[in-house]
């Protein structure tokens, strides 16, 4: 984890450059950064083969390094703590800050195990369906991320936490007075999910707010008797999914609870002054409502927990009992933590650059949040949905994308209308995703993705080819039938090698909008595929990950960072090339040729970065880099042959930057 500063004027997180933050103070005792002299908030970053931070001391700044903060430094968990203004000689006496993890780290570092599924039986609609319907609805949905008069960005379930309006639990407890859902339509949502092509529904039982959006009989803190709504609308959606066919299950906020006495991040005493343990909450509140919703609803699909965070495992095994007694063919989420779900989450709103093998699924937004924000009209188009979706499964996973309902019960109308486009797409081509196995190629290829159903082939085309012909690497089984899809009607396609690669005649234009199908019959099961990049004669290779790098003396990183709170971001890169290691990056060329190079990049002032080729074709520039990650052109590097090559990145001068992907985009001169 990285450092995190908070804003001695204004008491929250900032970025900051220099030991200034963006108000102008000096910062205590901070130092250069993971990337140059800037420090993110928040800033993740994970060594590849370790998990660990590079650096002994707590700061991630060697601990001989100028400016080390040691212990002082207020990380991505301690959002309320705030640096204090400090004279370098009074630095010393700084009392160390409270640590609490962060929201990344509460989602738990045994989510990252495989599957640990023992029964067939359970799980057929994540495993086969492959797509599903996330829904975040809560008390904070009727706020739309407003508090008291004031909007705060981000993730709207977390107002009560100091990166957003750091409201008071009373306060925000009194809400539920006014939460009146009067137009939910379960008949519409389930309906609405039937249309997209979803297999089944997780709906938000209970948040990290502790209020319950279903009759419960432990708690009255719940949207039956605390609100003048009245109804369980968690029964009625139960209802409406097993008259569509759906699956229905259930997140549960298991650790944290922040209006339950002694829930994590909770009060610690009741309203009579008595201390209560996390022990009471879980007694008294948590293990009776994981009773209520796995004996209530009829058959469960799933049971999504979420941030167990540093709770003992005890209670972690409790709990799984209690759904494996009560729903014997219901999944648990590998967020119940230490290893004892069914499956993988990845982080949240991560699709991967590879094949991931077990089960596990990726979680996304519609838009840029989880609930309802009155604000966020940032709305994935259907196509986005659809590359989303298809790269999911091509890695091997399932995905699940999310809509929040406003206060008023319903979902908004843009989301809903791209899950309906999208479905239709899905309706016209369903063995692309239900039932399909990953790419053979382990990762998406430059034009789009590839799913799989036996010996047949489903290539998902993102950009439709200019020039008449789609190429694939690497294909070693031979190809008895190639066939362009429109809903139920084929059109042959011509298919040819060149150079190693099969090569697909395509019509000028293609018929589907959104993303286009090509079916290939392979001869036999058995399908053989090189797996090493390729340039595309036509669009060359776009932000090749230094995650397909062979890394000499150099470390490769998965950094996370929020753009908004809770806005999640991934990307992998390598930060430490300035310091004498090389990126050899391993492609197959089909067509010699020129190609614009360009590096991803992110750091502070100007780089020196030097790219070579195994033919001595090299280019040495240098370019400003930015906080963000932004693209810079390097120049214009040429293959002389096709075949395999390797290009070789190293950086000569300029100090340490973060380098996310290389890019290689043919020069056309005629």
């Amino acid at each position: 984890m990285g450092l995190v500063w908070a804003c001695c004027c204004s008491g929250v997180p900032l970025w900051a450059q220099n030991g200034v933050c963006l108000a102008g103070s000096e910062i205590a005792g901070m130092g250069s950064g993971p990337y140059g002299q800037m420090i993110e908030w928040p800033f993740v970053c994970e060594d590849e083969a370790s998990g660990a931070q590079p650096a002994d001391c707590d700061c991630g700044l060697q601990p001989s390094s100028p400016g080390c903060a040691g212990e002082r430094a207020v990380r991505a968990e301690q959002l309320p703590a705030v640096a204090t203004r400090v004279s370098a000689a009074e630095s010393d006496s700084v009392v160390p800050a409270r640590k609490r993890q962060g929201m990344d780290e509460m989602w738990g570092t045994d989510r990252q195990r495989s599957g640990n599924r023992q029964s067939a039986d359970r799980g057929h609609l994540f495993e086969w369906g492959n797509y599903a319907m996330f829904i975040h609805w809560g008390l904070y949905s009727q706020l739309g991320n407003r508090w008291h008069g004031k909007t705060y960005y981000g993730i709207g379930e977390w107002m009560m936490n100091e990166g957003m309006a750091g409201a008071d639990p009373k306060e925000y407890m009194a809400t539920a007075s006014t939460f009146n859902p009067e137009h939910f339509d379960a008949d519409a949502v389930a309906r609405l999910a039937k249309e997209a092509g979803m297999k089944y529904i997780v709906i938000t039982s209970k948040h990290h707010d502790g209020f319950a959006m279903y009759d419960s009989k432990c708690n009255p803190f719940n949207i039956v008797k605390a609100t003048p709504f009245g109804r369980d609308p968690m029964k009625e959606l139960a209802e409406a999914c097993r008259k569509y066919g759906l699956g229905f299950g259930f997140y549960y906020s298991h650790n944290q609870d922040w209006t339950a006495p002694g829930g994590s991040g909770g009060p610690t005493v009741d309203e009579a002054g008595n201390a209560r343990t996390f022990d009471d909450y879980f007694r008294d509140k948590c293990l009776p409502q994981v009773e209520e919703i796995t004996r209530n609803y009829g058959d469960i699909e799933l049971i999504w927990f979420d941030t167990p965070g540093g709770m003992p495992e005890k209670y972690a095994r409790q709990l799984v009992e209690v759904v494996r007694r009560n729903q014997p063919g219901a999944l648990v989420s590998g967020r119940v933590g230490y290893g004892l779900g069914d499956y993988l989450t990845l982080g949240d709103m991560e699709v991967p650059l590879e094949n991931i093998d077990g089960l596990w699924e990726s979680v996304d937004v519609t838009n840029d949040a989880w609930g309802y924000a009155w604000y966020d009209q940032n709305w994935k188009s259907p196509q986005q949905i659809l590359k989303n979706l298809v790269s999911t499964v091509a890695r091997g996973g399932t995905y699940m994308m999310n809509v929040g309902p406003d206060g008023k019960g319903d979902i908004p109308e843009f989301a809903a209308a791209s899950l309906r486009a999208s479905g239709r797409w899905l309706k016209r081509y369903p063995q692309v995703v239900y039932g399909a196995s990953p790419s053979p190629w382990g990762h998406a290829l430059p034009w789009g993705d590839v799913t799989r159903q036996g010996n047949r082939l489903y290539l998902c085309v993102y950009e439709w080819p200019r020039s008449g012909k789609l190429f694939l690497p690497g294909l070693q089984t031979p190809v008895r039938k190639a066939a362009l899809l429109k809903g139920n009607k084929r059109k042959r396609l011509h298919c040819t090698q060149e150079a190693g690669w099969t090569c697909l005649s395509l019509p000028e234009r293609p018929d589907e909008t959104l993303v286009s199908v090509i079916e290939l019959q392979l001869d036999g099961d058995d399908i053989r595929v090189e797996t090493v990049q390729g340039l595309d004669p036509e669009w060359g290779l776009q932000e090749l990950s230094v995650k397909f790098a062979e890394a000499r003396d150099c470390r490769v990183r998965k950094a996370s960072w929020m753009e908004k709170f809770g806005e999640w971001k991934h990307r992998y890169c390598t930060d430490n090339l300035h310091e004498g290691g090389r990126l050899v990056f391993t492609v197959d060329v089909n067509r010699p040729g020129t190609y614009q190079l360009e590096v991803t990049a992110r750091g502070e002032g100007r780089k020196v970065w030097r790219v070579e080729t195994d033919e001595g074709k090299m280019v040495q520039n240098q370019q400003g880099v930015a906080s963000l990650f932004c693209n810079r052109p390097l120049g214009w590097i040429r293959f002389d042959s096709p075949g395999r090559h390797t290009l070789t990145v190293t950086q000569p001068e300029g100090g340490a930057a973060d380098l996310a992907s290389v890019s290689l985009t043919p020069v056309t001169m005629e």
